[in-house]
């Protein structure tokens, strides 16, 4: 994987790198690189960004920096053109803040009690964020001060201009000192806002990053509105129905990952993650394994995809809502490879309609919303892959001691349609293929070739470790210890990797026996099937 710039390089603060960290933020965005070194020099910056490009940490983060805690002076002034946007920002600036002691964020805009605001601004309120209007009424009221503002940060500038805050911005950046510090960020940049910055910031530095177009139309491009605590289902749901080859699943954080990870494989799922924290041979393994279709689901975070290059990726699911817009068009961009065709998901929540929007306004494309799946969706498809296996095999034939096993039932007064009927019902209830000895080949257990991956019925919750596993199995069956290969550890299974050759014999060897006192259920990894 490429070299990335990570946030130390900018010699932040621990407190706000441990915050970075808690966020999940894996490495900063195109735009975060350019503004927070010229931010925390303490020059005068305009940056053309729009919305979901990761432009509000790229203020916030040296804004933050700035903060004295120890003074309850207003310091940083945040303008923002709507009432939702001064919400997301004060939000995202107080998870910054949250290692930074004392440091207080308040949004002010219209639409709120104003003696709520009273009484917040009274207390002392280091960082504001507010709409114009609501702002010039604070200071119209004496209930807000800006005569210790360090820095005055315009968001989303070309947008207050449209909507007629120019007086407004003129007037409130008069109430703040001369030698304060001036941030501008704009979509477009057209002669108004340059003429703001011509006359309110001092040598400002332009900055801007430039688009990418989606060059990818073959890609069917859909989204569903889900709250958090349903994605899991939604997407279990959303592999059962379209059953997909290769799905390549996007989360924003290397926590995510490792929970998603674990919830799929928990569900019978053949999925591996893949984030920035593994080591280069764990990376190769995974990949190893997607490319030759031994697991179905690779998750991925932003920085870890980076230089997958897999041409039967047949579904991209967005689990969380990309940080940067651009990020969606690397993300949709893993399928639909070689001319062939493609299905890119995105998962939006309540509050994520507008990075949609901004993503579909970005890309010029429109983004479909689709229902959510039900689980008599799933049934249906359930039933459809039933009926065309009974069609297979039918059309195969050899059925004849069938026949007649079906002919002595009807000896009894039932019809062969009563009898199908059953049968169906029986298959559908179950949901389970009839008794048949174990598959062990590496490619039905998702292991690697020569091996044969087997499950483990104890885990963390045990507090089983990998040389208990290795231990047991070495002990009992009398397998090298050097033989036994990968070991994936959870809350309450595991996954342990043993040569082909051994497996009918480990898995054997282990009936009836403990590890650590707890009694062992091993058998083969199984792919989620109907």
């Amino acid at each position: 994987m490429e070299d990335t710039i990570s946030f130390s390089t900018f010699h932040l603060s621990s407190n706000i790198l441990k915050a970075i960290e808690d966020m999940g933020f894996e490495e900063p965005t195109p735009i975060q690189v350019l503004a927070i070194p010229k931010i925390l020099v303490g020059g005068d910056v305009t940056g053309q960004a729009q919305t979901g490009t990761g432009k509000t940490a790229a203020f916030g983060i040296p804004a933050i920096e700035k903060i004295d805690p120890a003074s309850r002076e207003t310091q940083v002034l945040v303008l923002s053109p709507t009432r939702e946007l001064a919400i997301q920002t004060a939000e995202e600036f107080s998870r910054l803040a949250k290692y930074h002691g004392s440091i207080t964020v308040i949004p002010v805009y219209g639409g709120q009690p104003i003696e709520r605001q009273f009484r917040a601004l009274k207390s002392g309120v280091q960082i504001v964020v507010g709409t114009p209007g609501r702002v010039l009424d604070h200071l119209d009221r004496g209930t807000l001060k800006l005569g210790g503002v360090k820095m005055v940060i315009l968001d989303e500038a070309d947008q207050m201009l449209d909507m007629g805050f120019r007086e407004d911005i003129e007037t409130i950046l008069g109430e703040t000192p001369q030698n304060r510090q001036t941030v501008l960020f704009s979509a477009t940049l057209p002669k108004p806002i340059l003429e703001i910055s011509k006359r309110f910031q001092k040598n400002p530095q332009f900055i801007s990053v430039p688009h990418r177009e989606l060059t990818v139309p073959q890609i069917e491009q859909l989204y569903l509105e889900v709250r958090s605590r349903e994605k899991l289902e939604i997407l279990c749901r959303l592999l059962d129905i379209y059953d997909p080859e290769l799905t390549l699943v996007f989360c924003n954080t290397k926590k995510s990952v490792d929970e998603l990870n674990s919830q799929l494989q928990a569900r019978g799922y053949f999925a591996e993650g893949l984030h920035g924290d593994l080591k280069q041979v764990q990376r190769d393994r995974v990949m190893a394994k997607f490319r030759s279709g031994t697991i179905d689901v690779l998750i991925a975070t932003d920085v870890a995809a980076r230089g997958i290059d897999v041409e039967d990726v047949d579904m991209v699911i967005n689990f969380d809502v990309p940080q940067d817009v651009e990020y969606y068009v690397h993300r949709i961009g893993r399928t639909a490879r070689a001319g062939r065709a493609g299905r890119a998901i995105t998962f939006v929540g309540p509050k994520e309609i507008y990075k949609l929007r901004t993503i579909q306004k970005y890309a010029k494309i429109t983004i479909a919303r689709i229902p959510l799946p039900t689980e008599s969706d799933v049934e249906e498809t359930r039933m459809r892959n039933i009926v065309e296996k009974i069609k297979q095999t039918v059309d195969n034939g050899e059925m004849e001691k069938y026949i007649g096993m079906v002919e002595r039932i009807m000896v009894d007064d039932y019809t062969s349609m009563d009898i199908a009927a059953a049968l169906l019902k029986l298959r559908l209830d179950t949901g389970a293929e009839p008794e048949k000895a174990p598959d062990l080949t590496p490619a039905n257990t998702g292991a690697e070739p020569g091996m044969v991956r087997l499950y483990l019925n104890l885990g963390r919750d045990q507090e089983i470790r990998p040389k208990d596993i290795v231990g047991a199995l070495a002990g009992e069956t009398g397998i090298p210890g050097r033989s036994i290969g990968a070991i994936s550890i959870y809350g309450t299974y595991s996954f342990v990797e043993v040569p082909e050759d051994a497996a009918a014999a480990v898995i054997e060897g282990m009936k009836g026996k403990t590890i650590r006192g707890c009694p062992v259920e091993l058998k083969p990894a199984e792919r989620k099937s109907w």
